[in-house]
This record gives structure tokens, sequence and C-alpha cells, in this order.
């Protein structure tokens, strides 16, 4: 029987197993030139990382850890500018229109890096600086991948899942936690007047639980305008000042106490609800944990190194022992110990979280916008 195969398909195949040979024949640096490694490429850029000798981190909240990387670095000396992110974000665009790059690397809270990102057009992207097997391979963190903020999904690392029970802390002498299985119990009678809040007109460090508030299904606008809008509830813009009411028995519950914590752990009885058993559930959020990489850095090598070390199994063991003494974070890499981690920042098994961090829900003005105006309206 006469073969009718098309000839061009005898050609394709013909090429085929060419390409096919020489795959298993001949070394592939014939066959085309082959990408380094990810170790060979780790290992030339600690080369340069070394030449360059430092790294400036601007970091919120967790620059302790840079005395472990410079014992594990020493040819590297790592230099901190701490502040809030606000602080840090001003003094970050302030250089750069003065023609200063000075940032290595940056460590913001979920908000901030928006500034610098969509605004400022500041960064580049981190995901291509990622090297280390173990900080690459997704297994190894909370829901089995990484994390990025922005909406591209590549310049905003979130390294830190604390569980989020919105900012909601009560004293221990006036307030049964059993009595609440949802947020919607903050408006029974008996809390009329005894709850006070941190008040939402000047940008607070309330944005995640505000993304929460406003973007849950449950909860939503009409829950902020019940909140905010109450003539029962009490506003202040001193987190201090609300912690001494809520310890001295003024007020029962607090809203936005940044800080609480500390006073509980000084004896004060004071507590946070644990929102994760409610019915609407709560949140987790970055608690200030984010790294991103800045364009025109001065020592590109240097940060890529602490980047990889920070994001590793060691640096976030150290960020968890050392970051925040009163409010250890939980690190979002699921194989290192959660022993020091607060039982309130734990994410626990078969329970309800809102995922804040999803760039769908970045836009923080809305959920501040229906607060202000519940506010004047009273």
């Amino acid at each position: 029987m006469k073969c009718t195969c098309d000839k061009r398909v005898v050609r394709g195949l013909s090429i085929a197993c060419v390409f096919l040979l020489c795959a298993m024949l001949v070394p592939r640096a014939v066959c085309g030139a082959e990408l380094p490694s990810r170790q060979q490429q780790w290992e030339t850029t600690l080369e340069a990382a070394k030449k360059e000798q430092k790294v400036y981190v601007y970091m919120y909240r967790y620059g302790k850890v840079l005395d472990v990387f410079k014992k594990d670095h020493p040819e590297i000396e790592p230099f901190l500018l701490s502040g809030t992110g606000a602080q840090i974000v001003t003094r970050i665009m302030a250089e750069r229109r003065s023609g200063k790059y000075l940032a290595d690397v940056v460590g913001l809270g979920s908000s901030n890096y928006r500034i610098l990102h969509l605004q400022g057009k500041s960064l580049e992207p981190i995901q291509p600086a990622l090297m280390l097997p173990e900080v690459v391979d997704p297994s190894l963190w909370y829901g089995g991948r990484h994390r990025y903020l922005d909406p591209e999904g590549k310049y905003v690392f979130a390294y830190i899942a604390n569980a989020s029970y919105a900012q909601l802390y009560y004293n221990t002498e006036l307030v049964n936690p059993k009595e609440f299985s949802s947020y919607f119990d903050l408006f029974k009678p008996k809390w009329r007047g005894k709850i006070v809040g941190l008040d939402p007109r000047p940008r607070t460090e309330i944005g995640g639980t505000m993304q929460f508030f406003y973007y849950h299904p449950e909860l939503g606008p009409a829950f902020i305008r019940q909140l905010f809008g109450s003539r029962e509830m009490t506003f202040s813009r001193d987190s201090r000042q609300m912690i001494d009411w809520l310890a001295q028995g003024r007020f029962a519950i607090c809203f936005g106490c940044s800080g609480a914590l500390k006073a509980k752990h000084q004896g004060l009885p004071i507590e946070i609800f644990d929102t994760s058993a409610w019915k609407e559930g709560a949140t987790f959020s970055v608690g200030g944990g984010t790294l991103s990489l800045p364009s025109q850095a001065p020592h590109p090598n240097a940060a890529k190194v602490f980047v990889n070390w920070f994001l590793s199994r060691k640096g976030q063991m150290a960020l968890q022992k050392l970051g925040d003494p009163d409010e250890p974070p939980n690190s979002a890499r699921i194989d290192i110990p959660k022993d020091n981690v607060l039982a309130q920042h734990k994410l626990v098994e078969g329970r309800r979280y809102f995922d804040v961090t999803r760039p769908d829900f970045e836009d923080l003005d809305g959920g501040f916008k229906v607060a202000v105006q519940a506010m004047d309206s009273k």
C-alpha cells in the first residue's frame, strides 16, 4: 500500500525529531542557551551584594530583625529607617523629588504602598527577586500561594497573615464575651453609651477593619452607618486616652484602641473580642507586613539578598520572635512554629476569615466616606 502522508507533516515530524535527538544526545548549550539556574542566580547575586556592602531598609514596625540578618550576612551592613507607614512614604517621595534614590527595600502596611506604586510609580517587581527554593515554593505559605496586594500580583509581597478581630476590645470586668455572637450585638440597648471608637475623619489605623466592614456581604455600608451614626457612641482621636477610659471602666467596649494589648500585658482588665467565632467571622490582615523593591535602588543585589533572607524560614521565625514583643505577628509561612504568636493572631482551622488583602478590596475611601457621612448626619 502506498503511503499518502502529507509531505508537510513528514517535514514537521523530521524537524521535531532533530530537536528531540539534540535534547537527548547533545549538551543543552549546543541546542540553545540555557537560562541560569536559581542556585547560580543566587550565588551571583550574593557575591555582588558582598561588594555593595550595605542595604538600606525603610521599614515600619519590624526593624529589629535586621540584627539577625547582620549575623547571617556579616559582609552586608543593614541600615534601618523606621517610622509609621505615612512617614516612610513621605520620606521616600521627598527624596525622589530631590533626585535622591536611597531606599533599597521598603516594608509598609496594606494601604501606604499604593502611594508609592499606583501614584508614584516608584516600585519595581519583587517577584523576579525571589530565588531561594523555600521562598519560591508556594506550598510553604498560607493558602498554598504567595499573596501580593497590587493588582498586577508582582510588586507588593504580603508576608503576614494575622487573624484580625476588627480591633474590638472590652473591659473584662464589665463584659461577658459569650454574650456576643454577631457584630450587630454591639447595637443592643445594654451597650448604649458604653462604646468608644476611634474617630475615622483623620485617616487612622483602622483601614483594614473598615475594608472588612465595607466589603463584607453581611455587614457593608448599612452596618457602618449604624455603627458610626449612633448617638450613643463616643469618638476620640487619642488611642491612649481611649485605652485609659476602657481600663477605668468609663466605657465597656472600645473600637480601634491601638496598643490595648500592651495595656493588657501590664495587668489592666482589657481583652480583645474573638470575632472569628462570630456569625460574620473575622478577617486576616497583613499587619504592616509587606515588602517592596523601589526602583533605582543603590544596592539592588543586597536588597535581593535581604528579601530572600527575610522571607526564608529563619527570617520569618526571627520576625515572629522579635518583630513586635507586645504583639508578635503571625507569619504567612506555615512551616515554622507558632508558639510565640498571640492566640488572637493565629488562623483557626474551620473558622471564617475574610481576605481584605485582595486587590479588588483595596479601595479604602468607600468605607471611610460612609462612616464620616454617618457621623456628620447625627
